[in-house]
């Protein structure tokens, strides 16, 4: 796994842990990370990983509305 290093002004009130959350959040919700791969970033299981998803406006359901339809015409 890689390590990154921010650079963070001093005003904004934010720590490792959520810094880590909210790039976890923002890379699944881009399709970038599986839901397992954001809970190993943000340090979390993957149920509190899914619980915490909604306070920072990601969906636990990040599946395109096209492949739905799909999939219920396939099913």
């Amino acid at each position: 796994m890689k390590t990154i290093t921010l650079n963070i002004p001093d005003n904004i009130d934010l720590d490792q842990h959520e810094a880590a959350m909210i790039l976890a959040a923002k890379l699944y919700e881009q399709g970038k990370v599986s839901m397992g791969q954001g809970a190993e970033i943000a340090g979390y299981s993957k149920g509190t990983f899914m619980e915490l998803l909604g306070r920072y406006g990601v969906s636990v359901f990040n599946y395109p509305a096209s492949d739905l339809a799909n999939d219920v015409k396939n099913a």
